[in-house]
């Protein structure tokens, strides 16, 4: 589009343009385009990269073709380079043991019942204004599920730099008055958390998630279905692959974001609240989807597994093409 018919990305920004991509099954909105595409600087460079790739020798990516073997179907017809899909590459142990949280957390998901809890988690730059926390806060307290909330004081920039979210001091300022006392027996809320031991703990039975791809990968690997908040980057990507490719989410809000520049929209509590409750559901179809993709994970990275055998042949082609 933009070499042939010199079309300008930056004129469809607010639209509700729609694109057919090769790599997606579903039309793709732009109102889930990274941010970055509409603004020439960030659209000059994926511009530079797309161009790159063609002259790369292969391309390694942290997926396994089950998961995307629609995707990886387009990009072989698309004369690319070859893709290797060798993943999912994970951290499951990370700094999950020396972290003063998890203890007190691993106590207190030993003592709910098995899949009762959900987990909310935004990742490491995730976090929300104070309005829209005690939206989150109502709806959790209104569903009247089990919950574990890793819930993150919104950065200062300092210099003109945005910095990094940080653990609240009281955290009781933020949340709507008596929240604490009136959910105490049924949730927890901690600042940071070790995201994939709770993940692995067997009272976990859903996540709310901004939809990182690690984080992606790891509530795959332990079958723990989704529901989608993105908040930047590639991240409304990768909920509609999650909610519409796949059927391994539910969505909460596919198109918000924090990095637009613009306003940032208040999700309602009754928005989340219907989230939340299909996430929880025990015999849906999302949950099953779930359990049987987290097992082709595991299966991929055996002997013999697609992931095993990608690795093996990038390696063999390497070797044979050494000088």
């Amino acid at each position: 589009l933009h070499d042939e018919q010199n079309f300008e990305f930056v004129e469809l920004t607010d639209s509700e343009t729609e694109f057919t991509i090769p790599s997606y099954v579903n039309p793709v909105s732009t109102k889930l385009f990274p941010s970055a595409t509409f603004k020439p600087e960030g659209f000059g460079l994926f511009l530079s990269v797309a161009k790159q790739v063609r002259e790369m020798k292969g391309i390694m990516v942290n997926t396994f073709l089950v998961l995307e073997s629609h995707a990886v179907d387009s990009l072989s017809n698309c004369k690319l380079p070859p893709v290797y899909t060798v993943g999912p590459i994970l951290n499951t142990e990370g700094c999950s043991g020396v972290h003063q949280n998890y203890d007190s957390i691993m106590q207190w998901l030993d003592q709910q019942p098995r899949s009762s809890v959900v987990f909310l988690c935004f990742g490491s730059r995730g976090s929300f204004s104070a309005n829209q926390v005690k939206e989150i806060a109502c709806a959790l307290e209104q569903s009247g599920l089990r919950f574990l909330w890793s819930l993150r004081r919104a950065p200062e920039q300092v210099n003109g730099k945005m910095g990094h979210p940080t653990d609240y001091e009281n955290i009781a300022e933020v949340l709507p008055e008596g929240f604490l006392d009136r959910t105490a027996e049924i949730g927890k809320i901690v600042g940071w958390a070790p995201q994939s031991a709770i993940l692995g703990h067997p009272a976990t039975g859903g996540f709310v998630s901004h939809c990182g791809w690690n984080s992606t990968l790891e509530s795959i690997w332990f079958g723990v279905p989704m529901a989608t908040w993105p908040l930047y980057a590639e991240q409304q990507l990768n909920a509609l692959q999650l909610v519409k490719e796949l059927g391994l989410a539910v969505e909460i809000k596919m198109d918000y974001r924090i990095d637009g520049g613009g306003e940032v929209e208040l999700v309602k509590a009754e928005t989340i609240e219907r989230g939340i409750r299909r996430l929880m559901e025990h015999d849906s179809d999302v949950r099953k989807r779930m359990k049987e993709m987290s097992d082709r994970s595991r299966k991929a990275l055996m002997d013999g597994g697609s992931s095993h055998s990608t690795l093996c042949r990038f390696i063999d082609e390497v070797v044979d093409n050494m000088p």
